[in-house]
């Protein structure tokens, strides 16, 4: 048996690990690459495997790191079963169907300039015609079912934690009269996170594939950032103004409008209007409000006690048209908008931002991780000239950045994991986590005796 890492190696995207076992070749996640555009695409487009040689592919979740790269999988030849949660699998569908819209536009936007230019005309990388194809070779798997993806492997989900519907992966492999078992992590979540159920740690396995993304450090309580928001929106409320969060469409979105449920219900905060201004978020949140089987027993609880849903309660309103979007920047009366794009870089958060962030009496929030040059990033680093739409505006709102929304483990849950995997015999894999999180997370499971501790580069290749 061999085991290729190829992607989500030394990095955080583009989830992808091969194994090779009795004649077949089976693939955990098959995520986008995300990163230089030029890199992105040599990676996204040229796989270093044939396609149509993979018998089955086993998905962890529907993130795009992890799932994004499906409909290339299956543009070049791959023809079989693609096992997920049902939650995953609904999921996935509507995350692909974007992203092929997204590859549609960046490729028309790229073509305007190349056409000026006189130059070649570019392909997107994958259309949404692309990404529909995959959905009739999804095949929804309940946590806990044992089956069989590929001869002599038996395959179950087991609840990550990370997002709706995300799994690890227990794999019990036979070949040549020797068993092995094998544990993917895929992205380990968190405990007391809202509405999911805590990760499950790892039954005793030979082998153990776990991320890293987090491996220097732990989490502060979720707790504590509850605490945080449920301060931040009440000051900008009882002062008059808008709260104004940029979040992504699945998981985080969620995460928040369950809180704010929870603030409302509890009388910590005034009940005003909260808007979802997103069409992917509003998808997704059908989707989540439809599994609820995925919910934790303190989810079930509010619920029960309450006797109303936790991801819709009055005041809530789910925003779909465009015409309806623009009309909250008409209104005046303080309300939470959370709207897309996480990063703030993209779609309509940009023009919720633009009619506010120079109210003194508003309030931009934070919840997630900016990466360096976007205009979240530049928010949370209180720069006052903040440009929207190549216009310069000057932010006189506060804003605040919530820590502790996480939805990946830190160290300490990392090390604890990773020392119930055992995982003595062929050791344990740092994937997913670049070297400022893998290599402090392996130092520490050395030092608790865990001595084969492997961070494996990018297309590198073990046999078992």
């Amino acid at each position: 048996m061999k085991i290729r890492f190829h992607g989500a190696a030394q990095t955080v995207t583009g989830s992808m690990h091969l194994i090779e076992v009795n004649g077949n070749k089976l693939l955990l996640d098959c995520g986008l690459f995300q990163g230089p555009r030029k890199e992105a695409i040599k990676r996204n487009q040229e796989f270093p495997f044939d396609p149509a040689s993979v018998a089955a592919v086993i998905l962890s979740h529907a993130h795009i790191d992890h799932c994004g790269n499906l409909p290339n999988l299956v543009k070049q030849g791959f023809l079989g079963n693609i096992y997920a949660t049902p939650a995953t699998v609904e999921l996935a569908e509507i995350m692909l169907r974007d992203s092929g819209h997204i590859q549609e536009s960046d490729a028309a936007y790229l073509n305007y300039r190349q056409e000026r230019r006189g130059a070649d005309l570019l392909e997107p990388l994958y259309t949404q015609e692309d990404a529909e194809a995959v959905r009739p070779l999804m095949k929804s798997m309940d946590l806990g079912i044992d089956f069989e993806p590929t001869p002599g492997v038996t395959a179950r989900l087991v609840e990550a934690g990370h997002i709706l519907g995300s799994a690890a992966v227990l794999l019990e492999v036979e070949e040549k009269g020797k068993k092995t078992r094998i544990w993917f992590s895929g992205d380990v979540g968190r405990r007391k996170l809202p509405l999911l159920r805590d990760p499950s740690l790892p039954e005793s396995v030979d082998l153990l594939i776990t991320e890293s993304t987090y491996g220097d450090k732990p989490h502060r309580d979720p707790d504590e950032a509850y605490i945080e928001l449920r301060n931040v929106v009440s000051r900008t409320i009882h002062r008059g103004g808008k709260v104004i969060i940029p979040s992504f469409a699945v998981g985080r979105t969620q995460e928040i409008v369950y809180n704010l449920h929870r603030m409302i219900d509890s009388r910590d905060i005034p009940q005003v209007p909260i808007f979802v201004d997103s069409p992917l978020a509003v998808n997704a949140s059908d989707i989540f409000k439809k599994h609820r089987e995925c919910f934790d027993d303190e989810t079930w609880a509010f619920m029960q006690n309450g006797k109303h849903p936790a991801l819709d309660f009055k005041g809530l309103t789910y925003i779909r048209s465009l015409e309806e979007s623009k009309q909250l920047n008409t209104r005046k009366d303080p309300m939470v908008i959370i709207s897309a794009s996480g990063m703030a870089e993209t779609g309509r958060i940009l023009h919720h931002l633009k009619n506010n962030i120079e109210d003194k009496h508003s309030a931009i929030v934070i919840v997630s991780w900016q990466a360096p040059h976007t205009l979240g990033r530049r928010l949370a680093e209180q720069e006052e000239r903040i440009k929207i739409f190549g216009e310069v505006y000057y932010r006189q709102a506060e804003v605040a950045t919530i820590g502790g929304l996480s939805a990946h483990a830190g160290q300490d849950l990392l090390i604890e994991y990773a020392g119930a995997a055992q995982a003595h015999k062929h050791g344990i894999f740092l994937v997913h986590g670049e070297e400022r999180g893998a290599l402090p997370l392996k130092n520490k499971l050395n030092l608790q005796g865990h001595h084969n501790v492997f961070f494996p580069e990018l297309h590198q290749s073990i046999e078992i």
